[in-house]
């Protein structure tokens, strides 16, 4: 059987229900979003599939539609640290897009995604053109720096609970993931991946979160009842959520 088409190669034109799950494009003026609707394109991401690949030049600035990617590297003894979950609604590497330099880390689709993109030329010429494009951009700027310090501060955690809750915490991020609603569509399967547990860890983790009236694990996913908790504010071993 041929291997499928890459990514690039299956490029197509979003529909409307996806461009309604795009939080910029209410930002620009009509003539901005023109510009950008001609330009911005999607593709389906198989799982396992790399969306972006640690020293690759940058060409688009990605956004997620539908789905879940892990965004994460390798350290210098080949450990892999995940940075961050990237849920539906999420746009990611501004950064590396503004100072036009390779990925430092790689993309990877945990479940089949839809991905959209707008090449980096079009993303500086929204930034030259575009008020509420700018805002958008810096605001998620200072929300990723916060994002990053947290992983760094959740690979250093011992609890599994703790590395669990704090993970979560970060994928119901309101800024960077405002398609999140209170409801989180994830396999414990993907939820280790992101975490970097065995599956048989992340659940125990989540049926003590539960007790703790943290979270709700429901069918498919999970519900947060306590996002302070999550973040670390009063999650303690054997205390009730606050």
């Amino acid at each position: 059987m041929s291997s499928p088409l890459p990514l690039y190669k299956r490029q197509r034109a979003a529909h409307e229900d996806e461009l309604a799950r795009i939080p910029w494009l209410p930002r620009l003026e009509p003539q901005e979003r023109a510009y950008a609707l001609e330009r911005l394109v999607v593709s389906d991401a198989e799982p396992g599939e790399y969306i972006c690949r640690i020293g690759k030049p940058v060409t688009f600035w990605f956004g997620v539609i539908e789905g879940l990617l892990k965004m994460s590297a390798e350290d210098s003894e080949g450990r892999t640290m995940t940075f961050a979950g990237l849920p539906g609604s999420g746009w990611f590497g501004e950064g590396t897009a503004l100072k036009r330099e390779p990925y430092r880390y790689d993309i990877q689709a945990l479940r089949r995604s839809v991905v959209a993109g707008i090449p980096v030329d079009a993303f500086h010429w929204l930034l030259g053109h575009s008020f509420g494009f700018n805002r958008f951009v810096m605001h998620q700027l200072n929300e990723r720096l916060a994002q990053f310090i947290s992983a760094r501060e959740i690979d250093r955690l011992n609890r599994p609970e703790e590395r669990v809750a704090r993970t979560l915490a970060a994928l119901f991020n309101p800024a960077l993931h405002p398609g999140v609603s209170e409801v989180l569509r994830i396999t414990q399967q993907e939820l280790a991946y992101l975490v970097g547990l065995s599956r048989q860890r992340v659940n125990e983790a989540l049926s003590t979160l539960q007790d703790m009236g943290a979270i709700r694990i429901e069918y498919g996913g999970l519900r947060v009842l306590d996002l302070p908790a999550l973040q670390g504010k009063g999650l303690h071993k054997g205390s009730a959520a606050v």
